[in-house]
């Protein structure tokens, strides 16, 4: 079995899968901890609608879709915020795929796809209950910071400075 990852419409029928599968999971992760019940399906499908994740397509953002044995399996998307900072967002593998090194390499590929919109440092945010992410990144080089946004359920910061690949070595 392999892991292949390449750029995928943001508007594509995978796409919207892979959406519709993060968002439910991480939306189910926080109404159970803070309200003990699941997302309300008139709840996920007003969310979807108004995150459809245009910002992730051309010029600026790009959305990566990685693909277990030519399945799809995971996602992350890269959006420029200035000329040198890249978002790190939507990192997300079913649950079937975690754990067989997909995510790292979702990771690694978003960083050379932020190098190659010129950014020279890639950002983040998530939550303190998703600690696999928070592993993740930390293994990863990311660096917890000082908050970059207001975004109501970030609670976490992370930075990571994009060292440009020396082609001459």
């Amino acid at each position: 079995m392999t892991w292949t990852v390449s750029r995928e419409p943001a508007n594509s029928p995978v796409a919207a899968a892979l959406w519709r599968a993060y968002y439910t999971e991480v939306s189910d992760r926080w109404y159970l901890l803070h309200e003990g019940r699941r997302t309300e399906p008139a709840e996920l499908e007003r969310e979807i609608a108004a995150h459809p994740g245009a910002e992730l397509g051309p010029p600026t953002g790009r959305l990566l879709v990685a693909r277990y044995d030519g399945e799809p399996a995971g996602s992350a998307g890269v959006r420029l915020l200035d000329p040198a900072t890249a978002e790190l967002t939507r990192v997300f593998l079913y649950e079937a795929m975690r754990g067989k090194g997909g995510a790292a390499l979702l990771v690694a590929a978003a960083e050379d796809t932020a190098r190659s919109l010129g950014a020279e440092r890639m950002i983040l945010d998530t939550r303190t209950d998703l600690v696999e992410a928070r592993a993740l990144y930390a293994r990863l080089g990311y660096a917890e910071t000082e908050p970059h946004n207001d975004d109501v359920y970030a609670e976490h910061w992370f930075r990571k400075d994009l060292v440009r690949e020396n082609l001459n070595s």
